[in-house]
């Protein structure tokens, strides 16, 4: 049930949301079979996106803003954080490729991962560098936080799932 801020959202984009659903040029959207007008989803999709992501100089805007009042390097910072999850997805095709299609993990393969796990930290330490942060606080903040999560120094299932309060 939308409350408060979610409530006036949801009456605002509910127009929106009925247009999209239509008889014509229709695809299946979920499990009760509702169907949607593909242009129509394409307008609501635009009304529920920031002005930042719709406009480039209100994306620059803000870039500057948040430069000015963080004192972050956000060229750096955007660089880092678009390659982490860049790199991090050519890491992963490595490992979707000999887990489901048959890519031998040899010595050449792990070679390749090497070489894309390098490039995540490259990425991660100019992450760092855009922040302020020294990686090796970084690191040790993350030991503390392990340490905190895992009581007992191992894994368990019940820990992972049910976190302290404050635990991100």
């Amino acid at each position: 049930m939308a409350t408060g801020r979610n409530t006036k959202r949801v009456r605002k984009y509910a127009g929106v949301y009925e247009m999209a659903f239509s008889t014509e040029k229709r695809i299946k959207l979920n499990k009760k079979k509702e169907l949607v007008d593909l242009n129509k989803y394409k307008e609501f999709v635009e009304k529920v996106t920031s002005t930042q992501s719709n406009e480039t100089s209100s994306l620059t805007d803000q870039l500057h803003k948040l430069e000015k009042e963080s004192n972050v390097n956000m060229a750096l910072l955007l660089t880092g954080s678009i390659g982490i999850a860049s790199e991090g997805g050519e890491f992963a095709e490595i490992v979707k490729k000999c887990i489901f299609q048959g890519k031998p993990l040899d010595d050449e393969t792990i070679f390749h991962a090497k070489r894309e796990l390098g490039d995540i930290m490259w990425y991660w330490v100019n992450s760092c560098r855009a922040l302020g942060l020294d990686p090796n606080d970084v690191m040790a903040e993350n030991v503390e936080k392990l340490k905190s999560r895992y009581p007992g120094g191992n894994f368990d299932v019940w820990h992972s799932e049910n976190r302290k309060e404050g635990d991100l």
